[in-house]
């Protein structure tokens, strides 16, 4: 099977179990299941196949199961596919400019100096691991296998937190709050809110990744033919 085929087949594959995921997923929560399936989509596909195959599936499953804050997880989950996709690549230079052109916004904007700092420190801390971790992660699927687990745990955990900081500036900088009607009040709740709960994910993530991600990695580097990421 040629590259491009292999590509688009696992394309499909993903975005598939992408929209699974968010469909199986209880209402009340903030984000859907689909996180945990975001580092290996940017592992496996890469920045931009990994991109297309969330965004397809965010769509998919978006428009099966709407919800009244859609809008968030159609840009968000691409996103975090996409930083794992480019740590794989050995690609920071672009996804640091990502954070500092979100943070930066973030900051500019007069509600992100007044919302406490404690609720973004998952995102400060990922924006200083980014380069350390890309060098770790360099020769990800030739990595000695007691390394793998703490290097792929590590780019799940930046991946997871892209997707929280995207959802933060379409929230805050970009005026969607507006939209959606909250007034600041609202905005510190939700803020407050969410990061207790963005917290657990992180964590939740790393452990996911830990115990579930290392196995399938090591499986994929003994199928003869296939370089990682695809794109």
């Amino acid at each position: 099977m040629k590259k491009s085929s292999k590509i688009v087949s696992l394309t499909g594959v993903f975005a598939a179990l992408h929209a699974v995921l968010y469909l199986i997923t209880p209402v009340e929560l903030w984000r859907s299941w689909s996180i945990y399936l975001e580092p290996l989509e940017g592992l496996i596909l890469g920045p931009w196949a990994g991109f297309l195959a969330a965004l397809l599936g965010s769509l998919v499953a978006r428009t099966i199961k709407p919800t009244d804050l859609w809008m968030f997880g159609i840009i968000a989950e691409p996103m975090g596919v996409l930083a794992c996709g480019l740590i794989a690549k050995k690609r920071w230079k672009p996804l640091l400019l990502i954070y500092a052109i979100m943070l930066g916004a973030y900051f500019a904007h007069p509600l992100g100096r007044e919302l406490p700092l404690w609720t973004i420190l998952d995102i400060l801390a990922a924006s200083v691991l980014i380069y350390p971790v890309t060098g770790v992660a360099k020769n990800l699927f030739n990595e000695d296998a007691n390394r793998l687990p703490f290097i792929i745990s590590m780019v799940a955990f930046i991946g997871t937190v892209t997707d929280s900081l995207t959802r933060v500036f379409l929230l805050v900088p970009a005026g969607l709050y507006v939209i959606l009607g909250w007034p600041s009040e609202v905005v510190r709740v939700a803020f407050i809110m969410g990061a207790a709960d963005s917290y657990i994910e992180d964590v939740l993530v790393i452990i996911v990744t830990f115990i579930i991600g290392t196995p399938i990695v090591l499986a994929l580097r003994k199928i003869p033919g296939m370089k990682y990421p695809l794109s």
